[in-house]
């Protein structure tokens, strides 16, 4: 009888429902996971296809248990503004692509590359590099979702 209560004390953490306070390494480990999934505008699902705010708010919602607000601007109001020397795995990247702030969004991975789902043009979710020209000069900024919070700082940020 001892052993099957301790059994059952054991898998409990595997049925439990995942939290924010889930270990931050999940939200990029699935993001990269994603890589290749479909883009579509509007889209939310990795089967149908996502675009930035919809990869995002997939990739918190699986990995931690956060809900985002379903927009790149809303969500860039949601967590705590960061310093480039600050950005950690997980920390959301923010982008200034449609000639407005935050219109873009990505989850930074470290060594200065982060996952999004990019556009139409490119078609699917990608990894890129903070460094390239494109990104560097788009770049709004980066910012920490409470209760997700990544443990290791990276170095040498926007370098190619």
């Amino acid at each position: 009888m001892k052993s099957a209560a301790l059994l059952l004390l054991l898998s409990l953490p595997l049925a439990l429902p995942v939290h924010a306070s889930t270990p931050p390494v999940d939200i990029p480990i699935y993001a990269v996971s994603l890589v290749g999934s479909p883009y579509r505008m509007g889209g939310t699902s990795p089967a149908t296809g996502l675009d930035c705010s919809g990869f995002v708010g997939h990739v918190f919602r699986q990995a931690a248990g956060v809900t985002l607000p379903r927009d790149s601007r809303a969500i860039s109001e949601v967590g705590r503004p960061l310093t480039a020397s600050e950005l950690q795995p997980g920390d959301l990247v923010f982008f200034n692509t449609l000639n407005r702030a935050y219109s873009h969004v990505g989850i930074y991975l470290g060594d200065n590359r982060f996952v999004h789902a990019a556009s139409s043009r490119t078609g699917a979710v990608m990894v890129s590099n903070l460094g390239d020209r494109y990104w560097r000069e788009r770049y709004d900024g980066a910012r920490r979702v409470a209760d997700a919070a990544p443990a290791q700082p990276q170095d040498d940020l926007f370098s190619e």
